[in-house]
């Protein structure tokens, strides 16, 4: 098959034909037909996942086509037309018993832990757990925003935040999974401000339903705070780094709620003395269980949030090949995503 591919960290990522991977038993060979380039496998790439072993092949959010199963999987058939979160649990232990499988201790992700959907093929593990069937309505390109931006989106504000209606929600950061929160905010009444350095990125904010739009610099906490009359009710961080995680923080009304969405390498410097004195609760999320996902597909099949409007540019693999190393400097307006029949 052909696929993105490095063999050293930072390393230049090219185009190559690798073997087809194989099928284990209770996994799932995925033909893919959408991937979506996210700041996550920048991540990768830059050698900050330990989970990661080289030579390596990106991508973990994506949507296809079985093209085969292994041994022992009994819910799935060549043909099925499927999506999956970026985080597979076991389908063994304890969390992923109760449906918790996005903390699995034994979780296995396309794209970390083994080679993704940066290609023309991909394997899932378990893969009656993890393996959610793509409605006939829903295009591939949107589908594939699901697995990782758009369901971490919507459980960390539906399940970890629990964002009620009225509520202000600063959202920092207008990148894919930013831009999902503030869809996925004002879908549930919520009133989303959305903070960015690039006006591009903020007048899409607005028209996916953005309450209020704020250029990004020293001063946002301030100008949230006179926005909301005290602060937001919930804050994300949607981007993954000290400056967003603490700025996210100092926006937030006493007793309010923030949620870190984005990766961070090393330990943010978060003003704890703010969060004590003022009660506010710190949230982490990652990703959602496939068993969360009914919830969210009604609300897409509802029309209340629309994810084909998430959507950028669609390139083929020469052109993710450039990009992908370009993630941290210069993120694409929506969510780009690779189309991997296509050069």
């Amino acid at each position: 098959m052909r696929a993105l591919y490095y063999d050293a960290f930072g390393a230049p990522v090219t185009v190559t034909e690798v073997p087809d991977p194989a099928v284990p038993d209770g996994a799932a060979l995925i033909r893919v037909a959408a991937s979506g380039l996210c700041r996550s496998d920048w991540h990768a790439w830059a050698g900050h996942d330990d989970s990661v072993s080289l030579p390596h092949v990106p991508g973990h959010e994506f949507a296809g086509v079985v093209e085969a199963v292994g041994a022992g999987v009994e819910h799935w058939r060549a043909g099925d037309r499927v999506t999956a979160p970026f985080v597979n649990g076991c389908g063994r232990c304890e969390w992923c018993r109760s449906g918790q499988a996005q903390v699995c201790p034994q979780q296995t992700q396309p794209g970390f832990t083994h080679w993704g959907s940066h290609a023309e093929l991909v394997v899932v593990r378990a893969a009656d757990l993890n393996l959610v069937a793509v409605p006939d309505g829903l295009a591939f390109d949107a589908a594939a925003s699901l697995g990782c931006r758009f369901a971490t989106a919507f459980r960390a504000l539906t399940a970890r935040a629990h964002v009620r209606e009225g509520e202000w929600v600063a959202v920092y950061g207008a990148g894919g999974v930013g831009l999902s929160a503030v869809m996925i905010a004002a879908a549930l009444g919520a009133r989303p401000i959305a903070v960015d350095r690039s006006p591009a990125a903020l007048e899409l904010a607005r028209q996916l339903g953005a309450a209020e739009t704020v250029l990004s610099d020293d001063s946002t906490p301030g100008a949230i705070a006179d926005l909301t009359g005290g602060g937001a009710d919930v804050s994300v961080d949607a981007v993954g780094s000290v400056a967003t995680a603490g700025a996210a923080v100092r926006s937030l009304r006493r007793r309010g709620r923030h949620v870190q969405i984005g990766l961070l390498t090393g330990g943010p410097a978060l003003p704890l003395d703010r969060v004590i004195g003022w009660e506010l609760d710190v949230l982490g999320s990652h990703g959602m269980s496939a068993t969360d996902y009914p919830a969210m597909l009604d609300l897409v099949a509802s029309g209340a949030v629309s994810p084909q409007a998430l959507l950028g540019a669609r390139v083929g693999l020469a052109e993710a090949a450039r990009l992908l190393p370009l993630a941290e400097t210069a993120p694409p307006v929506g969510i780009a995503v690779l189309d991997p029949t296509r050069d």
